[in-house]
């Protein structure tokens, strides 16, 4: 299937041509995206199978992230987010990086980590040594709990032993590494973990208490570079500009957390729309950002030898396309078919690629005019569809908040009360 990312002129029109504009620029049968907007009373019996006391649903917007191109495929990327301008940046700026090439990325293998935790152990680094002897038998028995992940090539791979002082007691705590495969892998390796507590605690001599994945996710690690043509992003001050704001997120916690609160506000777009653990995957990343002591930056933003801005973004990517909300939410089994993707690792590179767009985006914006500018002219649309603004009124009530350079409630229903009375704008 042929993808052509570009879509030019996209926001531009009407609900119903964008979903024929993205049939013919995804080459999918617009039958397999009507789920993109499914009805309501089609979700909520689903609804009801996911959660529990389930009364409704809070609905998000779900937008196109255009002009990604990520190792040299192009991708129509599912975003889902209520706040303005994401999708926006994120796709300029992926237009940008397409001068260069695009998004190159990488992932390391799908392995995620259950931990074990073993209390009132007389002799904790015996214990460990005696868990290091039963490696093999540890292992062989976590494969017998998921003999399907086994044959499609999955497994257990590596026991890990540490021994961890702290106020309250020392806690032996053992690392079960576990290939998971394209899977998020939470459900595989907590089952692991639990039917080995009793032979670990028996090993170890003691009780074991805690027995579930971490989300420390750094075994699963995805990668994205990209250059960004120092003329397309506004000239050479405008490069200086980003690494000067990546130097401060760099050396202060303070605006290292806004810093990466943009990353994710492209990463986690991609993860919810396509069903997968926003929770799990921001946890992750935020450990990662403080791996070496101190809370810091996850992107980094240099200058290359012609000058042009050189992107690069690493963090733990646990996400999957079997199970859970990617396989029973209607919604996200469609943006996962427009995505085209056919493994965890694909979709892990996509979603790093769109949180790094959206990072140098967000630079760009504080470099330059400020992060305002844009962000309050789309976030005055909601402003005026809040003021009770209707369809055919919301961009003359924009247009009127943004040439007053008050993008507040009372100021929208001024302007609609002005627009309604034939007022001249």
């Amino acid at each position: 299937m042929s993808v052509n990312s570009r879509l030019p002129g996209f926001y531009k029109l009407a609900l119903d041509e964008r979903f024929a504009a993205l049939a013919e620029a995804s080459g999918a049968d617009p039958a397999a995206l009507e789920d993109l907007r499914a009805e309501r009373d089609a979700i909520l019996p689903i609804a009801d199978g996911m959660v529990e006391n389930a009364v409704g649903l809070m609905p998000v917007p779900l937008g196109i992230g255009a002009n990604f191109r990520v190792n040299g495929r192009d991708h129509l990327v599912p975003m889902a987010s209520e706040e303005p301008s994401v999708i926006a940046a994120a796709s300029n700026l992926a237009q940008v990086a397409r001068e260069r090439g695009g998004f190159f990325c990488s992932t390391t293998a799908p392995l995620m980590i259950a931990q074990v935790q073993v209390l009132d152990v007389a002799d904790p680094h015996a214990a460990k040594l005696r868990l290091h002897e039963h490696r093999d038998e540890l292992l062989a028995a976590a494969d017998e709990q998921d003999p399907v992940l086994v044959r499609l090539g999955g497994g257990a791979r590596e026991l890990e032993v540490r021994v961890i002082d702290g106020p309250r007691g020392t806690h032996v705590v053992v690392h079960l590494v576990v290939d998971v495969g394209d899977a998020m892998g939470a459900n595989a390796v907590n089952t692991m973990a639990e039917a080995l507590a009793p032979r670990i605690a028996e090993i170890a001599r003691g009780r074991v208490l805690l027995r579930i994945l971490s989300n420390k996710a750094d075994r699963r690690l995805a990668r994205a570079r990209a250059v960004f043509a120092a003329d397309k992003l506004g000239g050479p001050q405008v490069v200086d500009g980003i690494v000067e704001a990546y130097q401060l997120a760099a050396d202060d916690p303070y605006r290292a957390a806004t810093h990466n609160k943009g990353i994710m506000n492209g990463i986690s777009a991609v993860v919810l729309a396509t069903g997968n653990d926003t929770r799990a995957v921001e946890a992750g990343c935020h450990s990662h950002a403080v791996r070496d002591g101190r809370y810091t930056t996850l992107s980094h933003m240099e200058r290359d030898a012609d000058g042009d801005l050189v992107a690069t973004l690493e963090v733990p990517m646990p996400v999957g396309l079997v199970g859970g909300a990617t396989k029973t939410h209607p919604t996200a089994r469609a943006a996962v078919r427009l995505l085209a993707v056919e493994t965890a690792a694909e979709l892990a590179q996509i979603v790093v690629a769109v949180g790094l767009a959206q990072n140098v985006g967000a630079l760009r914006a504080l470099a330059t005019e400020g992060i305002q500018r844009g962000h309050m002219t789309l976030h005055a649309r909601n402003v005026a569809i809040a003021a009770g603004a209707a369809p055919g009124e919301v961009d003359a009530v924009v247009r009127r908040l943004v040439a007053g350079g008050a993008v507040r409630a009372d100021r929208a229903e001024a302007a609609l009360s002005e627009l309604r009375a034939g007022a001249p704008a």
